[in-house]
Formats: C-alpha cells, sequence, structure tokens
C-alpha cells in the first residue's frame, strides 16, 4: 500500500476538521462553489470525481474476462455476494437500524437520505482498491482482474436500476432523472475515457503504461480528500451539532463489512475453492466503490444530505476495517486449507 493508502483514514479526519473549520470561517465561499451547477451536477465536484475514478479504471483490463470461465465457483460465489446479498443486506440494516433503532438519535428529516446513501455504498462493489487488498492476501491477480472486470461491466448495466428498486422499497422517492444522468456521468463515461486512455498507453508499450500508472496514482486519492473537505465545508454545522451520527452510521457499514466478507470466504470454502481465490472474493464483496458512491449521492441528494455524510462515512472506516479483514483471512489460512480438504 502506498503511504496515502495505509493513513487513509487519518487524512480523512483531518479532512474533516479542516473542511468543517473553512465552512465555518469562509461560508460565502463555498456557498459560491455549491452553485457552479449545470443541469444539477456541481462542476467543481464533477471534475474531482472524475480525477478519482479515471485513473482506478484504467488499471482495468475488460480483456481479462475470458479468465472467468477458470475460476467458475469463485466468479459465483463474487457475484453472489457482491449483487444478491449485499446491495439488500445493507437496505435491511439501513432500515433495522436507521428508520427504527438509531431513529430517535438522528435527525428524523434526514433518516430516508441517510439510508439512501448507505444503500449507494452498497451498490457499488469495489474497483481499485480490491487489487491492494487482493496483493496484501496473496490472492490470484488474474482472478482479482477478471472479478473487477466482470463487476464493472455488470455495474454499468445494474447500478441505477438496483439503486432505484432498493430505494423504492426503503419508501425513497428515485430522482430517476438524476440518476441515469450520475450513472452515465461516473461510470460509463469514465469507462469508456479510461479505456481509451489505457489503449494509447499500451500502445507506447507496458514500461511506459507502468510509468503513467505510478504517476497518476496519488490523484485518486488527493482528488478524494478535495472533495471531502468541499463536502465538510457545507455539512459541518449540522454535524458539529450532532457527532454522534457519524458513529451511528458507521454500524451498519462496519456489520456489512465483516458479514459479506465472513460469506463470501465461507462459501469459497463450501464450493471448494482455493484460498488464493477466496480472499479476492471476500474483500471484493466487503469493499466499496466508494468514490462512486460519493458522486452519486451528492448528484441525488446534495452536498448538504444525510446520503453525501453516510457514503463520506463509508469512506472514514473503509482502510481500518478492510486491514481487519486482510488480517482474518491471512491468519485463518490454515483453518481454511484444510477445512477445504475434509469438505
Amino acid at each position: 500500500m502506498s503511504f496515502f493508502e495505509r493513513y487513509l483514514t487519518i487524512w480523512v479526519l483531518l479532512c474533516i476538521l479542516v473542511g468543517i473549520v473553512l465552512g465555518h470561517f469562509l461560508p460565502d465561499f463555498f456557498q459560491t462553489i455549491g452553485r457552479m451547477e449545470y443541469a444539477k451536477v456541481n462542476l467543481p465536484v464533477g471534475f474531482l470525481i472524475w480525477v478519482m475514478i479515471v485513473p482506478m479504471l484504467v488499471k482495468v483490463d475488460f480483456t481479462a474476462l475470458h479468465e472467468v470461465r477458470q475460476h467458475v465457483r469463485g466468479i459465483g460465489v463474487t457475484l453472489f455476494v457482491n449483487w444478491l446479498v449485499k446491495p439488500f443486506s445493507m437496505a435491511f440494516l439501513g432500515w433495522l437500524f436507521i428508520r427504527n433503532l438509531f431513529a430517535p438519535m438522528l435527525p428524523v428529516d434526514q433518516l430516508d437520505s441517510y439510508i439512501a446513501g448507505l444503500i449507494l455504498l452498497a451498490a457499488a462493489p469495489c474497483t481499485a482498491m480490491v487489487f491492494v487488498w487482493s496483493r496484501l492476501t496473496n490472492g490470484d491477480p488474474l482472478f482479482t482482474l477478471s472479478q473487477v472486470a466482470l463487476n464493472d461491466a455488470i455495474m454499468v448495466l445494474v447500478f441505477a436500476p438496483l439503486v432505484a428498486f432498493l430505494l423504492g422499497i426503503s419508501a425513497i422517492t428515485v430522482p430517476w432523472a438524476t440518476l441515469i444522468t450520475s450513472v452515465v456521468l461516473y461510470i460509463v463515461i469514465p469507462v469508456l475515457l479510461a479505456q481509451l486512455w489505457r489503449k494509447l498507453l499500451l500502445v507506447k508499450g507496458q514500461t511506459v503504461f507502468d510509468e503513467v500508472m505510478v504517476k497518476i496514482a496519488p490523484w485518486s486519492i488527493t482528488a478524494l480528500l478535495a472533495t471531502l473537505v468541499l463536502l465538510f465545508a457545507f455539512q459541518g454545522e449540522a454535524i458539529l451539532k450532532q457527532p454522534l451520527v457519524i458513529v451511528l452510521l458507521a454500524v451498519p457499514i462496519l456489520i456489512q463489512v465483516f458479514f459479506n466478507s465472513a460469506l463470501a470466504y465461507w462459501l469459497n470454502r463450501a464450493v471448494g475453492e482455493k484460498h488464493t481465490i477466496a480472499c479476492p472474493s471476500a474483500l471484493i464483496g466487503a469493499s466499496n466503490f466508494f468514490e462512486l458512491a460519493v458522486a452519486a449521492a451528492i448528484s441525488l441528494f446534495g452536498f448538504n444530505s444525510g446520503a453525501a455524510l453516510a457514503t463520506v462515512v463509508g469512506v472514514l472506516i473503509e482502510v481500518p476495517a478492510m486491514l481487519m479483514v486482510v488480517r482474518v483471512v491471512n491468519t485463518s489460512k490454515g483453518w481454511y486449507e484444510r477445512s477445504r480438504v475434509s469438505a
């Protein structure tokens, strides 16, 4: 992991503090930024989100999709957990914790928005960061690449209808036009641009491609942190009034991380997959494409929404939670292999 990736939680906390302070002392400046919109898309944030997403998608090799057939069982587990368990379990956890157990401690007018943010987070499986988690567990790189490519291809088609369906069953009004615009802006166009850029770089040789990847590696994290400063400049006053909100939102997210990773890990063992396959399969099911979730939340519900805040909480706990999962799957390798043989 790079220096920024390893200490992402610390940088996120610092950006929260910086954003709150700047928002308090420079409210007019940030209100001006908030008004820089076109077709309900904030232009500065839209630019930052592209800088976040495109470098990640350049790493994705869609030609690796043919590798899927090499590990059909592992891919099957990944798809089952990512698309049939994760989003629906998060919708349930949102209903259980936000609308019921924690409702008396949260702003009543933001309950639906918090649930929407949690759903957006769960409906976007991890893309680039899963390469980092997989490497830390000695996961099969070709399997990791193929499952990321397949998930991204599915996300282009499924993200909007899945989110709309889950928002619908949670009794949240779906702004269809904005949702479709978000998918086009933050999935379709970045995928096309990233793949075009990838092709142009590879024409110049693998060495050039690798050098460019090293140079643009900090872009995503830097843009993410800048976006967080903007978000908390707008959200700061509300958070200072109710700091408990962040802790409460973290509860269903953490439960989802550990539940989905454990389920995918166990299912891979049950179907007889190797540990090098089970690890990346479990990790992609537990982590999130939080850059997309943040972008969609801002587009759909705005800077000041509970949805935007909920997705940011996902960013806040991503690294420490995933490092815990990495540690568990690494230390349990002996158990996994013995259980797989006996099974």
